[in-house]
């Protein structure tokens, strides 16, 4: 988790929106357009309406809008310096393969499923969408190679499997254990994924 400076949020912000005008005077509806981010998101982000700081949104808004970082990493605790660069690069890099794709005329297009979830943690509820991308009618996911299968992830959950293959062995089984636990109590229920 990356951690911020009490004042960060509304310095970041003042910086948005200096490059938003920068950009051609872009409002919040374009650039959740350009991010694929709901509005009522981004307006509740850039109105100060949220009570935490979306480092994944951060980390988005900067990619998309080409921010330096030099302009906001002092909002940045040092001991999450580089795991925010290393965010920062993830959706740069996603944005720049998002722009130039490969041109092949034999696949067939993949289609993004988005759907959001509401969850309830410690008493608070939670809203969290995800999107995924599916692979064409044609093709099953035990038809498909590991690389294809890592191409479907969405940014949010490439950015997961990151941070979980630079933690050490024991952390790595930790986390595997509570997904599994997760997972049993919810197959015990009945829920589907």
């Amino acid at each position: 988790m990356i951690r911020f400076n009490p004042d960060f949020l509304e310095n970041f912000l003042a910086v948005v929106r200096k490059y938003m005008q920068l950009r051609g005077g872009l409002t919040q509806k374009d650039l959740s357009e350009m991010m694929n981010v709901g509005i009522s998101t981004m307006s509740r982000f850039l109105n100060l309406k949220t009570s935490n700081v979306d480092e994944q949104l951060v980390a988005n808004i900067i990619a998309t809008l080409q921010i330096p970082l030099h302009e906001i990493i002092d909002g940045v605790e040092e001991e999450s310096t580089e795991t925010f660069k290393r965010l920062v690069q993830f959706y740069k890099d996603q944005r720049s393969s998002d722009a130039s794709p490969e041109a092949s005329t034999t696949e067939q297009p993949e289609t993004i499923r988005k759907t959001q979830a509401t969850i309830n943690v410690g008493g608070k509820k939670q809203h969290m969408s995800f999107g995924e991308k599916t692979m064409p009618q044609a093709q099953t996911k035990t038809d498909i190679s590991i690389r294809e299968k890592l191409e479907t992830l969405s940014p949010r959950q490439k950015a997961y499997l990151t941070d979980f293959l630079n933690l050490d062995g024991n952390d790595r089984d930790l986390i595997v254990d509570l997904g599994d636990a997760i997972f049993r109590y919810y197959r015990q229920r009945n829920v589907e994924f």
